[in-house]
């Protein structure tokens, strides 16, 4: 899983960081609050370690911009405690007060990833919205429990967007996500590989009701009901 560390301070970054590689996930990281916002629109983050006093925008504007757009479990870092408080109103799960000793901040990151994703619809191995389905453990997309064919980089699409359900992408993320090359304004091939995925997931490709165009930005998977 990804964790976004978010801290001015360099040297605790770097110990949150070497911490958490050894516990076998990936880092991102950001030294202030605008960088944060951009890595977290950028990337799939499952967690954020989110510090409050931080240059440019602090960790209570930064959250308030995340829980806009998603519902990622946060963790504060804080030297105050009259700040857990507020933080925990504006929408954070837990909070670790400065200084902080390493082993609980990991046990804290790994009883909070459990307690969100077990009971989540979309775990780590199955992705579920409405009639579709994704088994990442087969690489198989299912709609209405019947396996349909894609290529490879139709799955990468749609695994991004069912792991990230609601949340809108631009055509800039999703080709260098899913092909890790610089994208160019006028190439069209988004535009042709969401048509394709539309024919096969849709009832209707022309009214789509899953993967929705936002105009002048980019798509999003819209959360549907998930079927019994």
């Amino acid at each position: 899983m990804n964790i976004l560390i978010v801290e001015d301070e360099q040297d605790i970054r770097e110990l949150l960081k070497l911490h958490l590689i050894e516990e076998g996930y990936s880092v991102f990281q950001a030294e202030d609050g605008e960088q944060a916002i951009d890595v977290f629109k950028n990337n799939k983050i499952d967690l954020i370690l989110l510090d409050i006093m931080l240059p440019k925008i602090d960790g209570f504007k930064v959250i308030n911009k995340v829980r806009e757009i998603s519902e990622v479990p946060v963790i504060f870092l804080t030297a105050r405690e009259d700040h857990k408080i507020l933080g925990l109103a504006l929408g954070g799960d837990d909070y670790i007060v400065k200084p902080f000793n390493t082993n609980e901040v990991i046990a804290r990151v790994q009883a909070l990833l459990r307690r969100t994703y077990k009971y989540a619809n979309i775990t780590k191995n199955e992705g579920i919205n409405g009639k579709l389905r994704l088994d990442k453990e087969s690489c198989t997309f299912y709609v209405h429990n019947k396996p349909i064919d894609l290529n490879a980089k139709e799955y990468k699409i749609l695994e991004m967007f069912m792991d990230n359900v609601g949340k809108v992408h631009t055509k800039k993320q999703i080709y260098e996500n899913v092909w890790g090359e610089p994208y160019y304004e006028d190439d069209n091939t988004i535009m042709v590989h969401i048509s394709h995925i539309r024919d096969k997931i849709e009832e209707n490709p022309k009214e789509p009701k899953y993967l929705k165009t936002i105009r002048g930005i980019g798509y999003k998977m819209e959360k549907m009901e998930n079927e019994e």
